[in-house]
Parts: C-alpha cells; structure tokens; sequence
C-alpha cells in the first residue's frame, strides 16, 4: 500500500510540473553572424591569449608582458581564486554520495567506586536522485568553475594587452619628450638671432619679434616640463602593472613597435567563441537552465534515506565493535513533500531568468561583433591618416628648413615670422605623427583584445 500511495503521489506531482516549460540549455542565434568580418578587407593576425604579443616585433614589450604575468597582484589574486574554485569543484559530486556523521561521548562517575561509560552515535543520509534534481547541482557547480576559469583568462589577457598599451605610451611619452627637447633647443636659437639682429639694427626685425620669439621659448620651457611629468606617469602605469615599485626609473626604447602586415582577410567570425565574456554568456544560458530544472523538480517530491546507529559501553574499545553499531542501526525512508504557489512561482521566475541569460547572450555577442568590425575599420583609416601624416611632416620640415636659411641670409620678405609659423607646423605635424602612430598600435592590440586573443587559434 505504501509504495502505491508513493507511485500515485510521484505521478501527483510530475503532472503539476507539465504546464512549466523546459528550460533552453544552449543558445541559437536568429542573427545572422558573417563568416568573415565585413570590414576586413585586408587584414592581419597574432597568436591566442599573449602570444599575438610578438606580432609587434618587439622583443622588450614581449618581456613585460611576460614579467607582468608572472608578477602581477592582480592576476596572484585572480589565480588564488581559480584555485579555491577548482578545490570546491573536486568536490562538487558530494551530494551524489552518501553524508555520515558522527558524535562520541564519554563520562567518568566516582561514586565510591569508579564507573565509565562510553558512546558513539553515527547517522547517515542520502537523496535518491530520482529526477536528476541532485545531478543538476553538480552541473552547475561544475559550470560555475568553468566560470571563473574564463575570468582567469579574461584576466591574463587584458593584463597583456594594458601592458602592451602602457609600453607603447611609455615610448610615445619619451618621443614627445625628446621633441620637446628639440623643439625648445630650435626656439632658444632663432631667439639669440633674433635679438642679435635686433639690437644690430638689422630691417625686418622688430621688437613685436622678439616678443614673439620669447614667447615661443617660453611656451617650449612649459611644454617640456609638461611632458617629463607626462613621462614619469606612463612608467609608473607600466611598473605598477608589473608588479614593482612606481619610482617612474623604468626606461624604455625610443622606437616604437611595429605593426608589420595589415589586417589578414577573412578573420573567421567563429573566433568570438574565444571571448571569455562570450564564454561566460554561453555558461549563464547553461546555468540559468539547470537551475530552472532544478525549480521545476523542486515540484516533485524528494526521497531520502536516513539511518542512525548508536554504541555504548564501559569499554572504550568496544564502542567501535561494527557489530554493536549494527545491531542498533535502523534505515528509514523518508518523503519531504512540499508543493504550493511558492514553488510554482519560483520555478517560473527561473525560467523567465533563462530567457533573459539568452537575451543577455546575444546581446555580448553583438557588442563583440561592434567592437570587432570598429577595430578593422579603425585600423585601415588609422593607416590611411599616417601616410597622410608622414607626407605632411616631411614637407613641413623641409619648409622649416627652407625659412630658416633665407631668414639668416637676409633674404628679403621672409622674416621671423615665416620661420616662427614654419616651425610650428613642423614641430605639430612631428608630435601628430607620434601620436597616430601610438593610435595604431592602441587599436591593434584593442582588436586582439575584441577576438579575445589572436586572429587564427581556436580553443
């Protein structure tokens, strides 16, 4: 009798669950993703997770990055981490098994004569896991690992890439300081012509001049003095991600990388799986389903086995006799059975929550595909500006000089005026010049960064 009362409440309970949907487990996309990148029509390729890093021909920001990995709190802590989830996911089949416990007591009575007494208690439960309900916990807690894995390698790779990018503000800083430098040393020398000639009586060169030319070394002296704080700020950025001191001693080339090819054609769009937000985004769908089912099956009842065992004696030794604790020992089956609004709701909410970790998913995934179709973009006009630039500077400089030499020669309509404009124009088309090319390698790096490593390793 009593197994048909539990068959007719099992079947009782399973029918209450069939107006609550199952849950959907993996995501399939109505967006149409390409199978290359629309915008890259020339292109370019590193190496997954840190290895891209050597795309950039530069053995001394590869060097960083890999002294940043070693040594980074950050990514200690990230480490640690992984490791404490690792030691809760070897365990996370524990309620698939069997949970015993056990307490032991002992006493000593003086009562003209000495009397002891002791004793053991065991109990032992366990789930039957009739619907699964048990074995989705472990999905999920072993999914949960798989979680904080790809934040582990989130973390690995945005410590290279912001090392990478910190490397090259760290040159493109020390380039504009050595520009200053030359732009301050040109100015203090036009400025002791032009108060030579002044005071020599020289035509053309007025005291509205001199001003000027003052004005200009003054302007060079703050610039200067602007960029070595500018300097010293971009390697203490670097030292702190690389786990030392920020005494700003870091020194570095003065030469930037180099982006040695252009964009490869047909980057696969597949890659995106990489992503570890895209990974993750994936994982909260997977999740978000277990843990609907497990809603749902709290609707059905839970069978659990219990036994206790206890063994007293005035002899320690035989307290652990397995007969004893046998012969005490008595297994119970016992039905936990609970079903109302409450957990009706519940098992609703969580499925609503996993129609919003699937809207969430795709909603990753086009920002991903944003940030990666904007990078390509970025990288070919970024291209197209420097040559511009390079053309732009060299013309410049080749007026500044022109001006310069027919200002000492006195030769007449160009006075210090047309020398001050030139080398103005020089010396702002040579700073824009650094400036787009550090851009580049920014962007270079961001779109590894967006690929979630390099353009061709699968995981």
């Amino acid at each position: 009798m009593r197994i048909l009362i539990l068959s007719a409440t099992c079947t009782l309970f399973v029918a209450c669950t069939q107006g609550i949907q199952s849950p959907q487990t993996s995501v399939e996309l109505g967006l149409k993703v390409p199978s290359s990148w629309k915008e890259a029509g020339n292109g370019n390729h590193g190496k997954i997770s840190s290895g891209w890093v050597k795309e950039f021909k530069s053995p001394r920001m590869t060097k960083l990055v890999n002294e940043a990995i070693r040594s980074n709190p950050s990514l200690k802590a990230s480490e640690a981490r992984l490791r404490a989830s690792w030691q809760l996911a070897s365990v996370a089949d524990a309620d698939l098994k069997p949970s015993v416990g056990s307490s032991a007591s002992g006493s000593r009575r003086l009562n003209g004569s000495t009397t002891s007494s002791f004793g053991v208690n065991m109990n032992a439960s366990w789930e039957l896991d009739l619907w699964g309900r048990v074995r989705d916990r472990v999905d999920v807690n072993n999914a949960n690992y798989q979680v904080d894995i790809h934040d582990y390698r989130n973390a690995r790779l945005s410590l290279a890439a912001n090392t990478a990018k910190f490397w090259c503000n760290l040159i493109t800083s020390e380039q504009q300081l050595e520009l200053a430098k030359n732009t301050l040393a040109s100015f203090e020398k036009n400025n002791r012509i032009v108060e030579r000639n002044y005071k020599a009586g020289i035509p053309g060169t007025s005291s509205l001049a001199v001003q000027l030319s003052r004005s200009n070394v003054a302007s060079a002296r703050s610039t200067l003095r602007d960029r070595q704080l500018r300097r010293n700020n971009s390697a203490r950025s670097l030292e702190t991600l690389l786990g030392r001191y920020p005494s700003a001693k870091l020194k570095s080339t003065t030469t930037l990388p180099t982006i040695t090819r252009n964009v490869p054609t047909g980057v696969p769009a597949s890659l995106l799986s990489r992503r570890p937000d895209i990974a993750n985004a994936e994982l909260d769908v997977y999740i978000s389903a277990k843990r609907s089912d497990i809603a749902r099956k709290s609707l059905l009842p839970a069978i659990r086995f219990s036994s206790s065992a206890s063994s007293g004696s005035s002899d320690f030794s035989n307290i652990f006799n397995f007969n004893n604790i046998a012969a005490n020992a008595a297994a119970n089956l016992t039905q936990s059975v609970y079903n109302g609004g409450e957990l009706q709701a519940a098992a609703k909410a969580a499925l609503e929550r996993n129609q919003a970790a699937i809207h969430s998913y795709t909603n990753v995934v086009l920002r991903a595909a944003r940030e990666v179709e904007q990078a390509i973009a970025t990288d070919k006009a970024l291209r197209e500006q420097e040559s511009f630039l390079v053309q732009q500077t060299k013309s410049a400089t080749l007026a500044e000089a022109q001006a310069e030499r027919d200002y000492s020669e006195g030769i007449e309509g160009v006075g210090i005026l047309e020398v001050l404009e030139s080398q103005r124009r020089a010396n702002n088309a040579r700073s824009s010049l650094i400036i787009i090319r550090n851009r580049r390698l920014q962007n270079r790096i961001d779109l590894h960064l967006a690929l979630g490593g390099d353009f061709n390793t699968a995981l």
